[in-house]
């Protein structure tokens, strides 16, 4: 009766913790059997040991992904950055810039195109199973705003900060950015899927 008091409370006190993982499972059993008195009763919690050891992690691949929190979005910007710092010491954003701002057209298309791919890698490829849990106006998911969102945020500061656009010409940096936001937006919606969280 104590053993299962005990391990009642400390899932009581995980309740408002994270997800217990296998070294919850150990320790509870481990409480367990520290209170069983019966050889046959201990072999069985020892058993069931054995087997908790034996089970292999989940893949990182085939998980089901929901939300769309703080953890997500320091992942969204760790992608960002890793395919991002590229592109902002790369001298060829600019030129792409330079003839994105004369050709409003393309602009308009880099921004579908990247828009597309994000939707893409997050809802059709099935890399993971990204599940829609909550929806901005009932229409447009959490997670791809969250995505694009602080990938732009990530392609303008980080542009702006090491001096790869002028602000004095609005359509040329903007240009740019929209230029650098392509695979900053790829390697943000990779980042925050892969790790399966």
């Amino acid at each position: 009766m104590t053993s299962r008091k005990a391990a009642d409370d400390r899932a009581g006190e995980r309740a408002n913790e994270d997800a217990p993982d296998m070294g919850d499972l150990f320790d509870d059993l481990q409480a367990i059997a520290d209170t069983v008195d019966d050889p046959d009763e201990r072999e069985r919690v020892e058993a069931a040991m054995r087997t908790a050891a034996a089970v292999e992690p989940p893949p990182m691949f085939g998980r089901v992904i929901r939300g769309f929190d703080r953890g997500d979005v320091a992942e969204t910007l760790l992608g960002s950055a890793l395919f991002g710092i590229p592109m902002l010491v790369e001298g060829g954003t600019g030129e792409v810039g330079a003839f994105l701002a004369t050709h409003p057209a393309s602009i308009l298309g880099t921004l579908a195109f990247t828009v597309a791919v994000v939707v893409g890698i997050l809802y059709v490829s099935e890399i993971q199973d990204v599940r829609v849990t909550k929806r901005i106006l009932g229409i447009v998911p959490y997670r791809l705003v969250g995505v694009l969102g602080v990938s732009l945020a990530f392609a303008t500061a980080s542009m702006t900060a090491w001096g790869r656009v002028d602000w004095t010409d609005p359509t040329l940096a903007f240009a740019s950015i929209a230029a650098a936001w392509v695979p900053m937006a790829i390697g943000a919606a990779l980042g925050d899927i892969l790790p399966g969280t």
